[in-house]
């Protein structure tokens, strides 16, 4: 690394085209030699999803020069590829500059004479996924950094299924992003003169009431909502996130009375006041949602996250007054199982080509499901966009009939209508869901038990290691070439019986030394399947400094699998602190 980022730093400071704002905030450093280097040592990277950093000025900071900058790389791209006729959709979160981001993607989209249709106020990711094919649009973008910490900001492309994007298009945005080395070259133009030529559009309630009527075709037992939909008391909480008007107003729709909004986290704050990390992942992200759920005494409690397309969820278990979170594998298996089991019971059957698609970090529970419905399943890459891939994939081929799709990480799709993980949906679904287990006498987690004792105690779990800042994306690298270098042969009590090495391609079975390939594109993941229906997988996140140990196990009864469970996970965590 040498001493360009100085350069960088004072270029940004003398050039005239960066505003004055932008150079007064880099004044303020001018002492800090670390800050200095941090900013500007490299380019934010826009990387397989796009963009996602901390706000701030510098060419490793969002700022309206680097979003300008990616916009400027997708317009270029979208020429190359005949696509400028076709325009491009917009939205954004409730995050700090989140509103500025978007416009500035929209005006430079328009400097470069492709219409951009921006929504008119925040809304969640499926409804721009939805929204792109909706409008016959070559691609999308969406600001936003889902549940990062308020000091961060993203930005991401869709391509015209409306799922992210995937190869080629993924590389292709890259290179041309890539190869803009003067960001003054980038475009822009005033946006009076924009909306006059027509090349920038707002949009609102048209897309909503046609997103939300694509969700309501989606419900099964219209029956059983008309029947307990004023009994089932549900609390929600937007968490401060773009959820809080299209979930209550599905629910309102179909006929759920009683649903309960935090009125603390209902209003859209970037500062995520009453949350450190506003991810429905983190037990913290429930709390006020828990303590209104004790009061009204609901039935379920639920969380979209900030820019609502994954959703968390705790159940009330009737025997003993508690409620119970489910992790994502649980919901999504809960989602899963319900939604195959009645399209079955109200069709008669299943598509014969009909798939349920999950990603290779999510439970195996997923495999037993497809297995008793005799549909196939399909393992993808970590990301919901090799999910929507999928779907485009049967689209074009016409074999295959999506059934279902989810990761573990509370992301899952019910429907086509868009091509990313849907937490509206979602929500309308379990819902549903609820409805109709208590038409059977049943609870949510009666539901969950019953699968359970169907298909097998599978349980999983997750631990990562938080490695800050340069040395950190090192050690992670560390971490994994020592992994791959040296295929463990236990782990804990069990033994590893084959290592899928998926940069490599490979899945080595480690009792016959024979190799095989793993049929999915490259990516830095490992993965090892273990004896008695034991695995782990590891892999870096994409969105954070972060490296994940996902793990499974398989029980004899529900304490059976857990307390396998937390065992695995402490082998799983003297296992990292050896390689730290």
């Amino acid at each position: 690394m040498s001493m360009d980022y100085k350069k960088i730093y004072e270029e940004w400071l003398s050039n005239p085209y960066f505003d004055a704002d932008t150079k007064k905030e880099l004044e303020s450093i001018r002492d800090n030699e670390n800050e200095i280097k941090e900013r500007f040592y490299a380019d934010l990277e826009f990387g397989t999803a796009g963009l996602r950093g901390i706000i701030g000025a510098g060419i490793n900071r969002m700022n309206i020069y680097v979003v300008r900058r990616a916009t400027q790389g997708l317009a270029n791209y979208i020429k190359k590829q005949g696509g400028e006729n076709k325009g491009v959709a917009i939205a954004y979160d409730s995050r700090r500059m989140s509103p500025e981001f978007s416009e500035e993607a929209a005006l430079c989209l328009a400097a470069n004479g492709i219409k951009a249709y921006r929504f008119e106020s925040l809304r969640p990711t499926p409804e721009l996924s939805y929204a792109v094919r909706h409008l016959g649009c070559i691609a999308g973008i969406n600001v936003t950094a889902s549940h990062n910490p308020p000091e961060y900001n993203g930005y991401k492309v869709y391509w015209e299924d409306g799922a992210q994007i995937t190869p080629p298009h993924d590389t292709g945005i890259m290179s041309e992003v890539k190869a803009i080395t003067d960001l003054s070259t980038c475009k822009t133009m005033d946006k009076e003169e924009a909306i006059k030529a027509g090349l920038f559009v707002t949009i609102g309630k048209e897309v909503d009431d046609d997103y939300i009527a694509e969700l309501k075709k989606l419900v099964i037992h219209q029956d059983c909502i008309d029947k307990y939909g004023k009994d089932i008391k549900i609390v929600y909480t937007p968490l401060h996130g773009t959820g809080n008007i299209p979930a209550r107003r599905v629910l309102k729709e179909i006929g759920f009375e009683n649903v309960y909004v935090v009125p603390e986290q209902e209003l859209p704050d970037g500062e995520f006041p009453t949350v450190s990390y506003p991810n429905p992942e983190a037990a913290e992200a429930f709390e006020l949602a828990l303590k209104l759920a004790k009061e009204k005494d609901a039935d379920l409690v639920l969380a979209t996250d900030p820019d609502a397309d994954r959703l968390g969820v705790y159940v009330k278990d009737t025997k003993s007054g508690e409620y119970i979170t489910l992790t994502g594998n649980m919901s999504g298996c809960l989602l899963a199982e319900y939604e195959i089991s009645q399209k079955l019971a109200t069709e008669g059957s299943l598509p014969e080509d009909g798939a349920l698609i999950k990603t290779i970090v999510t439970s195996n529970l997923a495999d037993e499901i497809a297995k008793g419905y005799n549909i196939k399943l399909i393992e993808v890459l970590t990301g919901f966009k090799y999910i929507g891939q999928q779907i485009l994939n049967f689209e074009t081929t016409g074999k295959g009939t999506y059934l279902f799709g989810f990761e573990e990480s509370y992301g899952c799709l019910i429907g086509t209508h868009a091509r990313d993980k849907d937490a509206i949906v979602a929500t309308m679904a379990l819902c549903e869901a609820a409805a109709y287990y208590k038409s059977q006498g049943k609870t949510l987690w009666d539901a969950m038990l019953d699968m359970y004792e169907k298909y097998g105690y599978c349980i999983d779990a997750i631990q990562s290691v938080s490695l800050k800042g340069i040395e950190g994306l090192a050690k992670i690298q560390e971490i994994m070439n020592t992994l791959r270098e040296n295929t463990p042969a236990k782990i804990g009590k069990y033994e590893v019986l084959s290592a899928r090495d998926y940069k490599k391609d490979t899945i080595k079975n480690l009792a016959t030394g024979e190799v095989t390939t793993t049929g999915l594109p490259n990516s830095n993941v490992l993965y090892y399947d273990m004896s008695d229906s034991a695995w782990l997988c590891v892999r870096p996140s994409g969105t954070e400094p972060k490296v994940k140990f996902y793990y499974g196990v398989k029980g004899t009864s529900l304490e059976d699998a857990q307390k396998l469970s937390k065992e695995l996970g402490e082998e799983v965590l003297a296992m990292i602190n050896k390689m730290l």
